[in-house]
C-alpha cells in the first residue's frame, strides 16, 4: 500500500491530477489558423446533420456547446466560424501530450482523446509538490504543443475530475484531502457522476438538491429511489470516498458502432446493409482484441430524434461477424417500425470475456463463421482494410451517411463524459 493511501481510501495530499485540454479540437486547429483567435470558433461540419464537436470559450459565451446541432449553434451566433474536423491531426496532438503525462508518471490512465487520470504520488521527490507536478506538466505541454490545458488535484479521482472543470479555462484547482467535503458539499447533485435529469428529478422530489444533502441522506431511503448499486456508490462519492486508483491498464466493457445518416433512411436494404456494416467493424474490433461478446444491443434514433436500445444475451460468447449482424437484424425487425424514418443507427456488443474463456457447445453455428472471420482478418492484415469485404459493402456512402460518421471513432469515459 502506498504511504499516500489512508483510511478511507483517500490520500494526504492531492497526488492524482486529472489533466483536461481546453476546447481541444478548436485548440488544436487553432494552431494552423492563428487568424481566428479570440473568435467564436466551433469545430463541425457545415452541413444540415452535423453537430458541434468541440467550441471555442468565446462561441461558449453564446451558449453553443459540444454535442449541439450546427443549425441551432448559428441560431444562437451567427458569427460562429466553422472549421471542418480534422480527427487524424487530433490523434497525432493527443499522442504527443500523453507523452508528455509519461515524462512525469508512468502511472498514466487516458479516459478519451483529450483527458487523463495520473498518479503522481511516486513523482514527487522528482519534481517536487504536486501543485509544481501540475505547473510544470502545463508549461511542457504548452511550450511543446501549444496547447492550454486545465489541471484539477485532489486526494480520490472523483474529486480531481471535478477540480478540472471548475480549473477552466487554461487553469489550475488543488483540492487539499482535508478540503475535499468544503469543497464537494455545495455543489449541485448533478455534478455527481451517474446523476442525469432523469436521478437529479428523482432525488429532488425527496429535496435532495446538494452534494450534502445527497450525503446526508440514509443509505436505506437512498436506496429506494435510485436502487442499491447506484445508492452505494453516490453515497460514497458524496462522503468523499473514492478508492479508485490510476489504472494504466483500460478494460473495455462494450465496443460498438453507430453512425448517423445524411439524410433519414427508409429504404430496408439500405439499414441492412449498414447493420452489416457495422456488425463486421465491431467483429473485426473484438477479434483483434481477443475478446468475445456475450450480448448483442443495437441503437436507433428515429427522425423525431426518439433513440431506442435493444439487446439480446446470446447462448455462447461469440466475435463473428454473422452471428452480431443477424442477432442486430433480428433485434431491428423486433421493432416493429418497418416504414419509419431512421437518422441513427449503431451495434454494440457487450459483457466482453476473453475468447475462448468460456465452455464451448459439442457444435456451435459459429464455427463455419469463424472460419470465414479467419480468412477475412488474415487478407486484411496483409494487404490492409480494404483487401476483402463483403460484396453488399462495396456500394459508395457519400451520400448515404454523415461525413462524422466515417471518422475512426475514439474512446469516451462513460463514467465521467467527454468533452473536447
Amino acid at each position: 500500500m502506498s504511504p499516500e493511501e489512508t483510511e478511507p481510501g483517500g490520500r494526504r495530499s492531492a497526488s492524482i491530477l486529472h489533466v483536461d485540454m481546453d476546447s481541444f479540437f478548436v485548440s488544436v486547429e487553432l494552431l494552423d489558423r492563428p487568424e481566428l483567435r479570440g473568435l467564436p470558433v466551433a469545430a463541425a461540419h457545415d452541413t444540415a446533420r452535423s453537430v458541434v464537436s468541440s467550441a471555442s470559450y468565446e462561441a461558449r459565451r453564446f451558449g453553443v456547446r459540444s454535442a449541439m446541432p450546427v443549425v441551432r449553434a448559428k441560431q444562437l451566433c451567427p458569427q460562429l466560424v466553422l472549421v471542418p474536423p480534422t480527427f487524424e491531426k487530433y490523434r497525432r496532438a493527443s499522442r504527443a501530450v500523453m507523452a508528455i503525462f509519461q515524462e512525469f508518471t508512468p502511472l498514466v490512465e487516458p479516459l478519451s482523446i483529450d483527458e487523463a487520470f495520473l498518479d503522481v504520488a511516486g513523482s514527487v521527490r522528482l519534481f517536487g509538490t504536486p501543485a509544481e507536478i501540475a505547473r510544470q506538466l502545463r508549461e511542457r505541454v504548452r511550450d511543446r504543443t501549444g496547447l492550454p490545458a486545465s489541471v484539477g488535484l485532489a486526494g480520490t479521482k472523483f474529486v480531481a475530475k471535478l477540480a478540472s472543470q471548475r480549473a477552466k479555462p487554461d487553469g489550475v484547482l488543488e483540492v487539499p484531502p482535508q478540503r475535499t467535503l468544503e469543497f464537494l458539499h455545495p455543489l449541485p447533485v448533478e455534478a455527481m457522476w451517474g446523476v442525469g435529469q432523469a436521478t437529479a428529478r428523482a432525488l429532488g422530489a425527496r429535496a435532495i438538491r446538494t452534494v450534502a444533502d445527497l450525503a446526508r441522506e440514509p443509505l436505506p431511503s437512498l436506496e429506494r429511489i435510485v436502487g442499491v448499486a447506484s445508492a452505494r456508490r453516490l453515497h460514497d462519492l458524496a462522503n468523499g470516498r473514492d478508492e479508485r486508483r490510476v489504472q494504466t491498464a483500460r478494460v473495455e466493457k462494450s465496443i460498438g458502432h453507430e453512425e448517423t445518416f445524411a439524410h433519414d433512411v427508409v429504404d430496408p436494404a439500405t439499414l441492412h446493409r449498414e447493420l452489416l456494416r457495422l456488425s463486421t467493424r465491431t467483429g473485426e474490433r473484438l477479434r483483434a482484441a481477443g475478446i468475445e461478446a456475450r450480448t448483442i444491443s443495437i441503437k436507433v434514433r428515429w427522425e423525431s430524434f426518439e433513440t431506442v436500445t435493444r439487446s439480446r444475451t446470446l447462448p455462447e460468447a461469440t466475435h463473428a461477424t454473422q452471428r452480431i449482424y443477424r442477432t442486430a437484424t433480428e433485434l431491428f425487425a423486433g421493432l416493429g417500425a418497418a416504414g419509419r424514418p431512421v437518422r441513427l443507427i449503431g451495434v454494440r456488443a457487450e459483457q466482453l470475456v476473453d475468447a475462448g474463456s468460456e465452455p464451448a457447445g459439442l457444435w456451435s453455428e459459429d464455427d463455419g463463421w469463424r472460419a470465414v472471420d479467419q480468412a477475412v482478418d488474415d487478407v486484411r492484415g496483409r494487404f490492409g482494410a480494404a483487401g476483402v469485404t463483403s460484396a453488399s459493402l462495396l456500394t459508395g456512402r457519400d451520400e448515404v451517411v454523415d461525413p462524422r460518421s466515417l471518422q475512426p471513432p475514439e474512446r469516451h469515459d462513460a463514467r465521467g463524459g467527454h468533452h473536447p
